[in-house]
């Protein structure tokens, strides 16, 4: 077996000794040089792929072998707690014999890496993952295993405060793209032995490392399982944000309403665990998805539950009145000046007729010029730095209003209504839930244009019924209204005491329904 493999290496060099396939299914040889030979082929023109031949304790010692991704690797730990024990610390002599190889392998393993986390590897397949997850791999001569000694050093950013989720009260952390940063910062918060954290590696190439994490004796165990199918049915090249998995896990991928919720904020993805629900962490990607999720929840902050209950009241009422602004202020300003003036009080529709006269578009352009102009002006000041994308927003919000009302192209009172639509949609928290209602917000112009208020009544009612049949997980998407749960309406646009919060939502069928006081 190891010959046919040198063999078959030397006689054609350009040639890969074995492809990803065949390796995934090679178990480790005995002999070193079979090894290396193998994940020399495997990692043919990996440049940063560090093959390190030794001899342990010195010229007669066993051979050796070590390899690792520079860049991957903190090189100060290879160096210090691998080469140094290997090469200095070593045995001097080490009899060949098979048996007495093995004390060796448990010597080494035992005793002379200084290193906590150390793996026994039997196969290629996880060879080669860990080699790319910044293990570095010490093979030894006569022996059919290797041995993965975590010493992952590479660049990552820091814990930072999230800039799309700020907050007035609450923690300044965010989550960053290193995974096992993330799960560090909610055992933090969450320091429950019951807190369970389940790894899988997906992607045929990028082999993404991703975490589901609940709480065991909390969640409910069917939507673990089902969370753990979906997760495992996933086939793709290359898992590079949370956002392809969102997309392959959710119930309609036709529905503009998002099934699952993104989150920055380990105090929000712990609350969500508290409560009974899964986080779904993906490496690489600051965003973890919080299953299931609501429409509720979506407009729910975390420091709703930081204020006193009825400052986070007040905010929550005046949050849904903005989305609902957001969403119907435009399509009611077009039904109501062009098909229903009458009901416009006199003097306002004086004012409004003064304003549009001579203007050479109808109501729904006008309006559809000043939203394509918003979402054009939104979309740039997302590209641009800080500094610039400050300066475009208000520069040329106020610039483009201003000269497009002078040059009598939109009214003054259409600039108005889509400057308010605009403030309006910034009260909502979740970035998904406001896209959802920016989408809609079209739909109804158009509804609008078309039949005035009964357009809108009737659009409003296409939305609902998508709505309320819409599911995430299992779990109706207008919870805890449709179907009503009065006991849940305590975490609604009302939010009751704290200490009145004592169960938790009963949506999520959760195992444990109580939160606070004596169980029962």
């Amino acid at each position: 077996m190891v010959k046919s493999w040198r063999y078959l290496g030397r006689r054609n060099k350009e040639q890969p000794l074995v492809n990803e396939g065949q390796a995934a299914a090679l178990p480790v040889q005995y002999s070193l040089m079979a090894n290396v030979d193998i994940l020399e082929a495997i990692f043919a023109a990996c440049d940063d792929v560090v093959f390190r031949r030794m001899r342990l304790g010195g010229i007669t010692g066993r051979q050796a072998a070590l390899v690792y991704v520079d860049g991957l690797v903190n090189n100060e730990l290879v160096n210090d707690e691998i080469m140094k024990s290997i090469l200095l610390q070593g045995p001097l002599t080490v009899p060949l014999a098979a048996d007495e190889g093995f004390e060796l392998y448990r010597l080494v393993r035992d005793s002379l890496l200084t290193v906590a986390n150390v793996r026994e590897i039997t196969e290629f397949r996880e060879a080669c993952r860990c080699i790319l997850s910044g293990f570095a791999l010490l093979f030894l001569e006569g022996i059919n295993r290797a041995l993965a000694v975590d010493v992952c050093g590479w660049e990552h950013r820091g814990v930072e405060e999230p800039q799309a989720e700020a907050l007035i009260r609450g923690s300044r952390e965010g989550f960053s793209e290193c995974l096992r940063i993330n799960t560090a910062l909610l055992r933090r918060r969450l320091r429950d032995p019951q807190l369970k954290f389940k790894t899988y590696f997906m992607g045929r190439r990028s082999q993404t490392t991703v975490g589901l994490m609940y709480i065991e004796g909390v969640a409910n165990p069917e939507l673990i399982a089902e969370v753990d199918r979906r997760l495992k049915k996933i086939d793709i090249d290359g898992i590079l944000e949370s956002g392809y998995i969102e997309q392959f896990i959710e119930d309609k991928w036709y529905s503009p309403f998002a099934q699952l919720q993104n989150t920055e904020r380990p105090d929000e993805a712990a609350a969500a665990l508290l409560e009974g629900r899964v986080v779904v962490l993906t490496d690489n990607t600051p965003f973890a998805l919080i299953i299931p999720a609501t429409f509720n929840s979506l407009m729910h902050s975390p420091e709703d539950h930081y204020h006193r209950w009825f400052i986070a009241f007040l905010i929550r009422l005046l949050r849904f009145s903005g989305s609902f602004l957001a969403l119907m202020l435009p399509s009611f300003y077009i039904a109501m000046v062009s098909f229903t003036p009458e009901m416009i009080p006199t003097s306002l529709a004086m004012s409004i007729g003064a304003g549009r006269e001579g203007l050479p578009f109808p109501t729904i352009i006008e309006a559809f010029i000043m939203e394509a102009v918003l979402e054009l002006l939104r979309e740039a000041a997302i590209r641009l730095p800080g500094p610039l994308a400050e300066t475009l927003g208000v520069v040329g919000a106020l610039i483009l209003g201003q000269t497009a009302v002078q040059a009598g192209i939109v009214s003054s009172a259409m600039v108005i209504v889509v400057s308010l639509t605009a403030i309006a949609g910034f009260v909502v928290p979740s970035y998904d839930a406001a896209i959802s209602l920016r989408i809609l917000r079209f739909f109804l112009m158009i509804m609008a244009a078309l039949l005035g208020l009964y357009g809108i009544i009737l659009g409003l009612m296409i939305i609902l019924t998508h709505i309320v049949s819409l599911k995430s997980f299992g779990v109706p998407y207008l919870k805890p209204w449709a179907p009503w749960t009065a006991r849940d309406l305590k975490d609604s646009i009302y939010r009751a005491p704290l200490f009145r919060e004592r169960l938790r939502p009963a949506y999520l069928k959760p195992r444990e329904f109580r939160r606070m006081g004596e169980k029962k």
